[in-house]
This record gives C-alpha cells, sequence and structure tokens, in this order.
C-alpha cells in the first residue's frame, strides 16, 4: 500500500499547528482521556479510516486502556466494558459521525443522554473532538495513508 500523497496536513505546514493547538484545547474541557481515545477510534472504525484506528489504539493503550476495550468499541451497545457516560459519548460520536445517515442527525435523546453525563465545557470537548476526528479521518481516508506508518 501506498498514500497518494502525505498528509495534507504535513504537505501545507501552516495547517498542522492550527489542529494541534485545537487538539490541545479539547483536552481542557475535562472529559476524561480515555473517553476522549474511545470517542477518536469510534468515529474512526465508523469512518473506515484504518490510520486513525491504528493511530488511536496505540494511543489508547498509552493512556491505560485494556484491550478488552479497545476490542469492543464497534460493539459497544453489546458489551459490559463502558459506563453509562462512555456510552453517551459514543452514541453522540455515533451521530455526528453519521450525520447524513437520518432526518434528525443528532436527535434529542442522544444529546440529552450525553447532557446527562457531561456539562456544557464537557459537551463541547466531545463535539470537538468528534469534529476533529472527522477530518482526520476524511484527509487520512482520501489520501490513502497507511496505517502504522507515521508522517
Amino acid at each position: 500500500m501506498q498514500a497518494r500523497i502525505s498528509n495534507p496536513a504535513v504537505v501545507i505546514p501552516e495547517a498542522m499547528q492550527p489542529v494541534l493547538d485545537l487538539l490541545k484545547a479539547v483536552r481542557t474541557g475535562k472529559v476524561p482521556s480515555a473517553t476522549l481515545e474511545l470517542v477518536h477510534l469510534r468515529a474512526s472504525q465508523i469512518n473506515g479510516c484504518s490510520y486513525c484506528v491504528v493511530a488511536g489504539t496505540q494511543s489508547a493503550r498509552k493512556a491505560g486502556e485494556t484491550e478488552e476495550r479497545l476490542a469492543a468499541v464497534a460493539a459497544w451497545r453489546e458489551a459490559p466494558y463502558f459506563t453509562d457516560a462512555e456510552r453517551a459519548a459514543l452514541a453522540l460520536t455515533e451521530a455526528a459521525t453519521r450525520l447524513a445517515d437520518r432526518s434528525d442527525p443528532v436527535p434529542d435523546d442522544v444529546w440529552n443522554a450525553a447532557a446527562e453525563h457531561y456539562d456544557e465545557k464537557q459537551l463541547a470537548s466531545l463535539t470537538l473532538m468528534i469534529g476533529v476526528t472527522n477530518m482526520f479521518n476524511r484527509f487520512n481516508a482520501t489520501t490513502r495513508q497507511v496505517a502504522g506508518s507515521g508522517w
């Protein structure tokens, strides 16, 4: 396998620092790192971004995630490993990643479930993480970045 081009944020280096700054800001929202890692991994799975799935799994392991939980993220609804708050974040991730799949992309029940567990700043953090992940997924899938290759 070979990438079509280098990652666009590397080709245009002025793009990388603002993205990294945004990711740094996301982490100030007080959402547990493990939850942010799960959100990143789930969105990347949905989008079929092998680069981000591999990188996200590695990052989650470094953050202390277990193999059981990582293996079960794709089937989180049926797995006993996730808290109610994590489930709400994963449901929000799926809805916000699959915007075109329904007429009401993020239904009130999904949003309200997340709002039961996260305050406004945390919801902003989750929403930004989902958005940044989807952006990276689109860069990497479009340019066919090779999983495990680094930039």
